[in-house]
């Protein structure tokens, strides 16, 4: 299937990590020019060196997201070396497991900025010029927990929610003007992050990482994690010209893992 985004220029946040890598390189197998996002300059390298082997053109950007300062530079730069946004996936890092309670109000404000604020900003950056040009996608990952949210997630639970409700919002304001927006949702996604909230839940509960591995598998359907392969071609649908119907929606990426209809 021809999903009609050769040529087009595509923005990947966090593209350093397994998802967002994933996404990228998805892409870019379909043709797309790629930008690619990422607080870790070796991170962002390796994706980029990786897309560029198979052919394909990557423009890696050392990029903090919560520094909304930079945010002009950073696009403008794309556009100079790639062309105008017409894909934006917005894949933010995650804040460190906590209660939803007695968390400090400057702990909030950080990960409200660098999760939310910056995402918002990025989109009303780039949007203008999809709105003129008649065609664009946002799609922005959370995180299963907005809608089932996860024991000891309590800041990541609620922020990534308040962009569920943005891009909803959002889908209404831009749809007549050829873009759309949605979101996505990880389940058990086999990446670092999945690692680390695994490790640090055994340590909590005193069991072995591999009797959480199993537990955690065991309550999905497909009976196994996900590969970020699997991810990245949901997204890079989502993306395409074969998609131009959907916007405003949730769509899970979860081997069934969410018990909820």
């Amino acid at each position: 299937m021809d999903l009609g985004v050769s040529g087009k220029t595509a923005l990947v946040l966090g593209a350093g990590g397994g998802l967002g890598s994933a996404i990228a390189s998805a892409l870019a197998r379909e043709g797309a020019r790629i930008a690619l996002g990422d607080i870790d300059p070796a991170a962002v390298d390796r994706t980029a060196e990786a897309i560029r082997g198979g052919g394909h053109t990557a423009l890696p950007l050392v990029w903090d997201f919560a520094d909304l300062s930079v945010t002009e530079a950073r696009v403008g730069q794309i556009e100079a070396e790639l062309g105008p946004v017409d894909i934006l996936v917005n894949n933010t890092g995650g804040p460190p497991p906590t209660q939803a309670s007695g968390q400090p109000s400057d702990l909030w404000a950080k990960h409200f900025q660098s999760m939310v604020l910056s995402v918002i900003a990025l989109t009303d950056r780039v949007l203008p010029g999809m709105r003129a040009r008649k065609w664009g996608r946002i799609i922005t990952s959370t995180s299963s927990g907005v809608v089932a949210p996860i024991p000891n997630l309590g800041i990541s639970n609620a922020l990534r929610l308040s962009l569920v409700g943005w891009s909803k919002t959002l889908a209404r304001e831009v749809g007549g003007d050829g873009v759309t927006t949605n979101i996505v949702l990880p389940g058990r996604i086999a990446t670092a992050r999945i690692s680390f909230l695994d490790e640090q839940k055994a340590k909590r509960e005193k069991r072995s990482v591999e009797a959480v591995a199993a537990e955690s598998t065991g309550s999905i359907p497909l009976g196994r994690y996900g590969r970020p392969e699997e991810y990245g071609d949901v997204v890079a649908f989502l993306a395409s010209e074969r998609a131009s119907y959907l916007t405003g929606s949730v769509i899970r990426i979860d081997g069934g893992l969410i018990a909820s209809i």
